[in-house]
């Protein structure tokens, strides 16, 4: 009765897909638990590379159920439209994904509420949101009365409850408008339309829905092996993260039972995912970033353009303080680092061990963003090695140079290195002695 996480522990684009990958080959389900269409995962599968934001990492495995649990918030049309993909590239999934009908559904109020709150000029940084309807659909969530479940789309009532919240909503959104002119842009929600794309759509998902929470408890209690994964990262946790330039949903490890619905009792290892950088997208403060030539070196070797949005990453050092925070939130049991051999080819590399703020060493991460804003990164400075490494298979073969920055990334965390990746496909994966 084990289950394992895979968490990332910067602001999300880890590169947690491939974990999961090469993880669900020792697995029998992979549940993704938390997020929504707003975050991607590439994974390179027969020389394909496919592009997934709903549809869990472990799809590409016919003998493992990939479960898409209560914790996701689902757009219909988006998660179809991923579904479609993946069967013209060859990829079985009719037998093998699940959907919970605890999982709450997107609707175009939840896109054209994002779209106005970020037009609002409420905050002169934008969040950073991907427009995607997710953190107005968590709200409503959490607010219950305007809340649609993947479940009530094949319930009696949808009509009814649709037709009661687009009059809410029609009501509502004017006054978000920045002004007039902005207001007389917005139309009007037509529900008898919403209500006839969405029964189209519970058509096409109807194969997949059931009752994910029973089949997880069941499948542990069978004595199954489970794989958790997460969306964004630890540092984009709506509690725990940079809030507010965060994700809306617990995107650390304190979000995995609540989630996949899981007791904590359950999960075993926890592998924390981080970047042998640091990449960050959208607002927030990023104490590492790299505003010269050193970050855009680092961003057209990585290709750190974003999955689903195609917007280039901020990109920066790793920052080992804010590592050690989220892998201790996290529970993190070891460590996987990903895009080693970006960093090929500098003469030197940093690693942020501390910060300064006021004049005094900080060796935690700030609460408050304004504070995180403000601080200095104090860094340790290690060799670096000019060989490419992204054809090498095993630890022994890694430069000296790199095998010495790996020991110091693990000294510095306090958490050992399990694998190491030195590029985007399966076989270009080491794992650590």
């Amino acid at each position: 009765m084990s289950a394992t996480c895979v968490i990332g522990l910067q602001w999300g684009d880890e590169a947690k897909g491939k974990i999961v990958d090469l993880l669900t080959a020792q697995n029998e389900v992979v549940v993704r638990y938390q997020g929504g269409a707003n975050a991607g995962h590439t994974v390179v599968f027969d020389g394909k590379k496919y592009k997934l934001s709903l549809v869990p990492s472990g799809i590409f495995r016919e003998n493992v159920k990939s479960v898409v649990a209560s914790g996701v918030v689902i757009d219909p049309g988006a998660f179809l439209s991923e579904i479609e993909r993946l069967r013209e590239g060859g990829v079985k999934i009719e037998k093998n994904l699940l959907v919970s009908e605890r999982a709450h559904v997107i609707f175009p109020w939840h896109k054209e509420e994002d779209k106005l709150l970020n037009d609002s000029g409420v905050r002169k940084e934008a969040i950073g949101t991907t427009l995607r309807g997710i953190g107005p659909c968590y709200r409503d969530k959490v607010g219950r009365s305007t809340a649609i479940r993947i479940g009530d789309l094949y319930r009696d009532d949808f009509d009814e409850k649709v037709r009661r919240i687009c009059a809410i909503k029609n009501s509502y959104l004017p006054g978000l408008a920045r002004n007039e002119e902005a207001r007389a842009q917005l139309q009007t929600l037509d529900a008898d339309a919403i209500i006839a794309q969405y029964r189209q759509y519970a058509e096409r998902l109807r194969p997949f829905v059931g009752d994910a929470v029973n089949f997880l408890l069941e499948a542990v209690d069978a004595d199954k092996k489970v794989l958790l994964e997460g969306a964004q990262g630890a540092l984009l946790d709506v509690d725990y993260g940079t809030f507010p330039y965060v994700t809306s949903s617990n995107s650390s490890g304190v979000g995995v039972t609540a989630g996949s619905g899981l007791p904590a009792t359950f999960i075993k290892r926890i592998v924390g995912v981080v970047k042998a950088y640091t990449t960050r997208v959208g607002g927030g403060p990023f104490p590492t970033e790299l505003n010269n030539e050193t970050g855009q070196r680092i961003r057209d070797r990585g290709n750190e353009y974003g999955t689903v949005t195609k917007r280039p990453r901020r990109c920066g050092w790793f920052d080992a303080v804010a590592v050690r925070y989220s892998s201790r939130l996290s529970g993190a049991s070891e460590l996987a680092v990903m895009l080693l051999d970006v960093l090929s080819g500098f003469d030197q590399i940093n690693v942020c061990v501390a910060y300064e703020l006021d004049g005094k060493r900080l060796e935690y991460f700030p609460s408050n963003v304004d504070d995180l804003a403000r601080v200095t990164p104090i860094y340790e400075s290690f060799p670096g090695w000019s060989e490419e490494i992204n054809e090498l298979t095993s630890y022994e073969q890694l430069p000296k140079n790199a095998k010495s920055y790996l020991n110091n990334l693990s000294r510095i965390l306090g958490k050992k290195i399990a694998i190491v990746s030195v590029g985007p496909g399966r076989e270009q994966t080491i794992f650590c002695p």
